[in-house]
């Protein structure tokens, strides 16, 4: 019978080229493994080669998640016939040039964020995955939060109206992995690899967040930055990411340990953001509340799986925040994955992510969050650094 189902075709497969290997590499590989083996796609994404500089490392990774190709040279692999999609998850200052020339070569893309080092670098790559839109390309920034069902349950509540009339924002991005002075200076504190430290690295988060969950934008911002410990110790050559891998001798930490800035958002709200490496005791704090004129939402990622509501409609004697447990197949992306009340993890936010850009590739339609968003974000961080570089005014954002 050949429309049983032991005869039905299986998909066609989408080609993903990967492009690094270190921490995000593991994560994004993981990712487009379970996509498929999980959600019903209509095309199987399957990492058929991995890219690094190191043929040795590369050949371990590919080993470890079964990918079938190394490749050393990224520009051979944009220009590879073999591969219909790029994931740059290398540090920012690769970002622009490998993008632009995967788009250019007809790729699809997903690159993490941030989405550039500067203004211009973000706006060079929206020029060419516009130009690439027009020939069926497709592309996407990975802001993987947005792939949070609590998060995305948030934004429905926001959208339906539940809120009311937004008029706070306020948004922090917690951290300590490198409060030790003896950390070495790893790349993540080098300006010219990294575009900036905790704001771009933790802090464009927060401002994604923000505007992917409440639909408005930033349109000026005041603030503050710092960096603590101004030099590190220089890397050993095994580039383990430990005190006790620092070797020999002092370089300069270029970048910023620290960011606290707010700003008022294109419909009126006020807006508060914190994002620091050095909040002692905390791993990774992600946290968001808004406030409307009908009800506030709150989420922390330490408790990713839950969402605190508070209906202000509800008669005084019984209104509060309530617990949420966003485990149920009615939210976002739990349709695929375990009975009610069994909580996902970090990694399931990449799964999330790769599943949001394989069906739009499938059905032609532009993915979000798109590169027009990360330069958004993007002018928001060059907003914020303009304002902390003179004194805190007021900055307007673009």
């Amino acid at each position: 019978m050949p429309d049983s189902p032991e005869f039905q075709a299986s998909p066609p497969v989408l080609r993903v080229g990967l492009i690094g290997h270190s921490f995000m590499g593991s994560i994004h590989a993981q990712a487009w493994q379970s996509a498929p083996r999980f959600f019903d796609l209509p095309v199987r994404p399957e990492v058929t080669t991995v890219c690094g500089r190191d043929a040795d490392r590369a050949g371990a990774f590919a080993d470890r998640f079964g990918i079938a190709h190394v490749e050393t040279d990224w520009r051979r692999l944009v220009e590879s016939e073999d591969v219909d999609l790029i994931d740059i998850c290398v540090p920012g200052d690769l970002h622009a040039p490998i993008a632009i020339a995967a788009l250019e070569a007809g790729k699809h893309v997903l690159c993490e964020k941030p989405l550039a080092n500067t203004t211009d670098e973000a706006d060079a790559m929206v020029a060419a995955a516009r130009s690439a839109a027009e020939r069926g390309v497709q592309s996407m920034v990975g802001y993987s939060y947005r792939g949070t069902p609590a998060i995305a349950y948030a934004q429905q509540l926001v959208a339906a109206g539940r809120l009311g009339t937004i008029r706070h924002l306020r948004a922090r991005y917690l951290q300590d992995w490198i409060v030790d002075p003896g950390f070495p200076l790893v790349w993540r504190l080098q300006r010219d690899r990294a575009g900036s430290g905790a704001l771009g690295d933790i802090g464009a988060h927060l401002i994604d967040m923000a505007a992917f969950v409440t639909g408005q934008r930033l349109t000026e911002v005041s603030a503050l930055t710092e960096t603590f410990v101004k030099q590190r110790p220089l890397p050993s050559a095994s580039g383990g990411l430990s005190a006790t891998a620092a070797g020999s001798g002092m370089g300069d930490v270029t970048v910023d340990d620290a960011a606290l800035f707010m700003g008022r958002t294109d419909t009126g709200a006020l807006a508060t953001f914190e994002a620091t490496r050095f909040a002692t005791g905390r791993k990774n704090a992600v946290q968001l509340e808004i406030n409307g004129s009908a009800g506030s939402v709150y989420f922390d990622f330490e408790n990713l799986n839950e969402l605190w509501f508070h209906d202000h409609a509800l008669p005084a004697a019984e209104a509060g925040f309530r617990r949420i447990l966003v485990t149920e197949a009615e939210h976002p992306f739990l349709e695929a994955w375990w009975p009610p009340g069994h909580g996902l993890g970090y990694e399931h936010t990449f799964v999330h992510q790769a599943v949001s850009l394989t069906r739009a590739i499938a059905a032609g339609t532009a993915p979000e969050p798109s590169f027009e968003s990360g330069a958004y974000v993007q002018r928001v961080l060059a907003a914020v650094e303009a304002s902390a570089a003179h004194g805190s005014r007021m900055t307007p954002v673009g």
